[in-house]
């Protein structure tokens, strides 16, 4: 009997069926990998992960937090005086140590030193014509003499010649009485010109004299004024440099401190010299925390320059009246300024630093806590998801107290127990979507 073969179509070969038999066996191979690899992935979506955080027992703190600048508690102010116009030609070094007696900021002077020359050219200029007016005054004076014996020499003879009527004729009689009339008249005109002349003389004597004390006064003034054109430290410390308000600077950002070249004003804070054994910190509170705050409470600062440590406080003057801030386009911003004197000092603190301070409202120990975005509304009442291994139980909790991020349980939890800071449906949702 003869061997039975496999069939063989038309065209093959040996070799061609066994390569087609080695390659449906690497395509199953592939197609396992791939279901394996797809199991393996959906295994892995389908882990969610949701940010939990610890049930803790601590202190539980309610603070009002504000920014704000230290600055010194007694702080000599260097200021510009009542000059008109004063431009600064030297300035001391901002942050340098200056001793008493050293000159902090000095003005042009050029000014007022030709202010005080005219004034004093003014008074010798008046003097000039006190005199003068003077001696005018003596010659109208001898002028009002003369004239006075001549009218009153006039009025005797014509009284002699008057006496003579009974042995003279009547005419001539009549003729002397009518120059006695004319002699006594001469003489009190004489007599109401020398009145005139007196007052006259006197107003012009007064005029003179107050426009003397006038110059006098300008005089005086020039000389203080260029007595003010230096300004010296009047202790020992370290120069701070303030800002110039008025100077041309970016909309929104701090003035620049005053420079050598600029122009002050009369009153203008230019310097300070503060003391640096007791300083504090000036704050600007939020209108809706200015009811939480009472006199005396602890305040915790944090210098921005000094990340490694913290200062105590004590709030101890809050304005009874807000500040009002222009911030553009017709907004504005009420704030109440404070200010709060720190404990202690550290050689690094220095006016003009900027800070934050946390106020303490209220402060209870030994409270069991979690973070405020643990705690979620569920039916009405206030409930949290407990991890418990893979799962998250709903739980419903008693809460007390709350402040910005934690939340006081009365009841409902242990310490140590995991809560979730995510609702651990939508955060499955969320990962789904991506």
């Amino acid at each position: 009997m003869s061997e039975i073969k496999p069939k063989i179509r038309i065209g093959q070969t040996e070799e061609s069926v066994r390569r087609k038999r080695i390659l449906s066996v690497v395509l199953l191979v592939a197609c396992g990998g791939a279901g394996y690899a797809a199991l393996n992935y959906n295994k892995k979506s389908s882990v969610v992960e949701v940010p939990v955080a610890k049930v803790r027992r601590g202190e539980f703190t309610i603070v009002v937090r504000a920014r704000g600048e230290i600055r010194s508690v007694n702080s000599t102010t260097i200021a510009a005086p009542q000059v008109p116009d004063p431009r600064i030609v030297r300035l001391a070094e901002s942050g340098k140590p200056i001793r008493k007696g050293e000159v902090v900021v000095e003005f042009d002077a050029a000014q007022q030193e030709q202010n005080l020359l005219e004034r004093n050219t003014t008074v010798r200029t008046i003097d000039s014509q006190i005199v003068q007016t003077k001696a005018s005054h003596r010659i109208v004076n001898e002028m009002d003499g003369m004239n006075k014996m001549t009218a009153e020499y006039n009025l005797e003879r014509s009284r002699l010649e008057a006496s003579k009527a009974e042995v003279v004729s009547e005419i001539e009689g009549a003729k002397s009485r009518i120059d006695v009339t004319i002699a006594d008249g001469e003489l009190g005109q004489v007599g109401q010109t020398i009145k005139t002349h007196k007052a006259t003389q006197g107003a012009d004597l007064e005029r003179l004299d107050q426009n003397k004390d006038k110059a006098v006064r300008d005089v005086n003034r020039a000389r203080g004024y260029l007595s003010n054109m230096v300004l010296r430290a009047p202790a020992d410390g370290i120069v701070n440099i303030l800002p110039n308000f008025r100077s041309q600077g970016s909309w929104g950002s701090t003035p620049p401190p005053f420079k050598e070249g600029d122009r002050a004003w009369t009153g203008a804070a230019i310097a300070e010299i503060p003391d640096l054994n007791l300083l504090r910190i000036d704050l600007k509170l939020d209108e809706v925390d200015r009811g939480k705050l009472q006199l005396g409470q602890k305040v915790k600062v944090r210098i921005d320059a000094i990340p490694d440590r913290e200062f105590d406080a004590k709030l101890d003057w809050i304005s009874p009246i807000a500040s009002v801030q222009w911030r553009g386009m017709g907004m504005t911003e009420k704030t109440f300024p404070a200010r709060a004197t720190i404990d202690g000092t550290d050689k690094r603190l220095r006016p003009g630093m900027s800070a934050s301070a946390e106020i303490l409202i209220e402060s209870e120990a030994n409270q069991l806590l979690i973070p405020t975005r643990a705690s979620f509304t569920i039916g009405g009442k206030p409930s949290v998801y407990v991890q418990k291994g893979d799962t998250f139980l709903v739980r419903q909790i008693e809460v007390g107290k709350r402040n910005e991020n934690e939340t006081v349980v009365l009841n409902g939890l242990k310490e140590g127990e995991a809560v979730s800071l995510e609702n651990p449906s939508e955060a499955a949702r969320k990962q789904k979507k991506l």
